[in-house]
């Protein structure tokens, strides 16, 4: 099977194309450092060509409200048009769990802008929403820094490695499209301000982390027990513990 993988050289990008690779699948990693580009359309109806399955886990190069929702609507414009001319019969979508209930944030705005269109298109599909990863718990402290101090609430989160986002963004791929959307999330919940809390603890990081409920996600985002966290009972739940990658992790370091 020919499977296109938009994004393809990115962080899970490149971990989905490894893995339906090794299952012996014909994976076209496409992105505009490698000739495919979804905003201007080079390359795409070219990289199409065969594919029964396309797998979308790019994201915006600017997280600013405009350029984001620009970049999604675009994107996806072009790139179902392309599906439909090519014949694609199952489209598959890299998504947070929550978008709904994040959209104070003009991110989240863009990516639920990106669920609705693929939602309207004719093309079946599946929508796997992710919780946020263990690799990106640095970049939260870091926007949630003020001088020495980081300012956090303790609102849920059931955060995953990388590894098992691009796992189960493979596995779904490789099955019958849902023609909705499902979550994914790791095995623990556990408070924003204390996953920061034993990161930075873990890392040597000196900076003290406070509990502040009054702090936003990101900088922009008021968030509680339910914003970050699948709330329907039917996540699919990885294995990797975040006390298990972080001691990997400082251990390698």
């Amino acid at each position: 099977m020919k499977i296109v993988v938009i994004g393809g050289s990115g962080l899970i990008g490149s971990k989905v194309v490894t893995n339906l690779r090794e299952l012996g699948h014909d994976v076209l990693a496409a992105s505009p450092s490698l000739g495919v580009n979804t905003i201007t359309g080079e390359g795409l109806a070219e990289a199409l060509v065969g594919a029964q399955v396309v797998v979308d886990v790019s994201n915006a190069p600017s997280f600013d409200d405009e350029p984001v929702m620009e970049f999604f609507q675009t994107s996806n414009t072009n790139l179902l048009a392309a599906e439909a001319a090519a014949g694609v019969s199952h489209h598959v979508a890299l998504s947070v769990v929550g978008t709904e209930r994040l959209l104070q944030s003009g991110y989240f705005r863009a990516k639920m802008a990106q669920e609705e269109l693929i939602k309207a298109s004719n093309i079946p599909y599946t929508i796997v929403r992710a919780t946020q990863f263990f690799e990106f718990i640095g970049s939260i402290a870091y926007v949630a820094t003020e001088g020495d101090t980081v300012r956090l609430p303790s609102a849920l989160t059931q955060p995953m490695i990388s590894d098992d986002v691009a796992a189960v963004v493979a596995d779904f791929a490789l099955g019958s499209p849902v023609n909705g959307i499902v979550d994914t999330a790791g095995p623990d919940q556990i408070p924003l301000v204390e996953l920061v809390r034993q990161f930075l603890s873990a890392t040597g990081d000196p900076r003290q982390v406070i509990t502040d409920e009054s702090a936003r996600y990101f900088g922009t985002i008021e968030v509680n027990d339910q914003s970050l966290v699948p709330i329907d009972g039917n996540a699919r739940i990885t294995e990797t513990r975040f006390r298990d990658w972080l001691s990997r992790t400082t251990s390698q370091g």
